[in-house]
């Protein structure tokens, strides 16, 4: 911060932690201090290939879509559709979070889908939800069997241990961000012929060669 106004930028960084319960200012933070490589490898080597594999779902929407990206107040990894259409005002209440900032977030309809590593008791999983949740979403029969729909968190989530130990991980997640869409774009009636997109087939089409 001394760096940056001895060069003449002025910045005010509000050094409050958002998105957890009882918060300590970072420059106050004594007691989260711990540092463990192994681990810190682990989770960047999950994060490409959460990354990797959202990204490749991400590629089959034609509309306005959010690159996969990191929340670092939750420490999750997201990827957002959008309708096109306005959503109901937000209600807020996000721990610590202005109001006004989910409520930008979400002033237009939403499928988003994810990674999160979880907090306390609850293991790291792949969570999907829809806002505004349409009549029955909740309800709506997804994939893979071993996804459930969540009434604490409000979203359909995938245990990150049912991945680990599938003979195909990239196939089961792929089919869960998949269905939890297409329960959020049915429901939700979404245009999706015009959405999504479908690749168009070219035959005889010779194959570039580089020289």
């Amino acid at each position: 911060m001394s760096t940056l106004q001895e060069i003449g930028i002025e910045v005010q960084i509000w050094t409050m932690p958002q998105e957890i319960a009882d918060p300590i200012p970072f420059e106050q933070d004594d007691r989260h201090a711990a540092y463990d490589p192994d681990c810190a490898q682990h989770f960047w080597q999950i994060l490409v290939q959460a990354a990797r594999l959202m990204t490749q779902f991400r590629s089959r929407y034609a509309s306005k879509c959010s690159p996969v990206h990191f929340f670092w107040g939750s420490f999750d990894l997201a990827v957002t559709r959008f309708s096109g259409r306005t959503a109901p005002q937000h209600p807020g209440g996000v721990p610590n979070m202005a109001d006004w900032v989910t409520r930008e977030a979400y002033s237009h309809e939403v499928s988003s889908c994810g990674f999160w590593f979880g907090a306390g008791e609850t293991e790291a999983l792949f969570y999907a939800y829809a806002y505004p949740a349409p009549e029955g979403f909740k309800e709506y029969p997804i994939q893979p069997q071993e996804a459930s729909y969540s009434s604490d968190m409000q979203e359909f989530i995938l245990p990150y241990g049912v991945v680990r130990q599938a003979d195909d991980p990239d196939e089961i997640v792929l089919e869960f961000l998949q269905s939890t869409y297409e329960a959020a774009a049915n429901l939700g009636h979404w245009d999706r012929a015009a959405l999504e997109y479908n690749p168009i087939a070219r035959d005889n089409m010779p194959i570039p060669v580089d020289r």
